[in-house]
């Protein structure tokens, strides 16, 4: 959620100075000096020293510091899970205007973790999100929709909303849109977007939609689909 390539001073040096400019109390450098220690770029990866810089960039009021700080109370990056505590954080970051922490409280809403279960509640999020051009979001979005939680399901709505996911680069919606497509016999266009999802998914999500080709019931899906997932991944 943090471009850390996307800030300058390329090679070695880049965390030393991004280090420096943390130490001044600079807050942005504070968040992507933290993401460079949560992910190990260009330093030794520290979790626990990246939720403390994170931590103090939140203080100045920096939102994506704090919806960081959300993270890893969620995931339990250098420290104990929080579910509580990332919904806090989550919350005052998306009141804000902030739309990754309108979605990672949805989340949490959907899911009933650290707050009350609020079906309702998360699909206002989300659509805020999804509004703003966040394609998990919109993705979600789908998801409500196929699943008729809140209003009665809507296939139509959740194809639309997995199609524009998949355009904006959220693997899961490159999934979804291929699941749909499939249904509708349009085998060839599925297959570029189970390719597209191989290459932008995680290993984890890779060998979930692996084992969903296996078994679906779409025979040119199932025989082609996991040469078209693997195609383009790093070797």
């Amino acid at each position: 959620m943090v471009s850390v390539a996307a800030h300058a001073t390329p090679g070695p040096a880049r965390a030393a100075a991004m280090r420096a400019a943390a130490v001044r109390g600079v807050a942005a450098a504070q968040l992507v000096y933290g993401q460079m220690l949560l992910d190990g770029v260009e330093t030794v990866a520290d979790p626990r020293g990246a939720l403390a810089w994170f931590t103090r960039a939140a203080a100045q009021h920096d939102m994506m510091a704090l919806n960081m700080v959300g993270r890893c109370y969620d995931l339990g990056w250098g420290t104990p899970i929080d579910k509580a505590r990332a919904a806090a954080c989550y919350r005052v970051a998306a009141a804000s205007g902030l739309d990754w922490a309108m979605y990672n409280y949805a989340t949490l809403l959907a899911l009933g973790e650290g707050v009350a279960e609020d079906k309702a509640g998360a699909l206002d999020w989300l659509e805020k999100a999804a509004a703003m051009g966040n394609a998990k979001a919109v993705n979600f979005v789908g998801s409500f929709a196929e699943d008729g939680w809140v209003h009665p399901r809507d296939m139509a709505r959740a194809a639309h909303c997995y199609a524009r996911a998949a355009a904006g680069g959220d693997f899961r919606g490159c999934f979804n849109h291929a699941r749909m497509l499939a249904a509708e016999g349009r085998i060839d266009e599925a297959l570029h977007w189970i390719g597209r999802a191989g290459a932008l998914g995680n290993t984890r999500f890779v060998g979930q939609v692996r084992d969903w080709l296996a078994a679906c019931p779409y025979p040119g899906l199932r025989s082609r689909g996991p040469a078209a997932l693997t195609e383009g991944r790093p070797c």
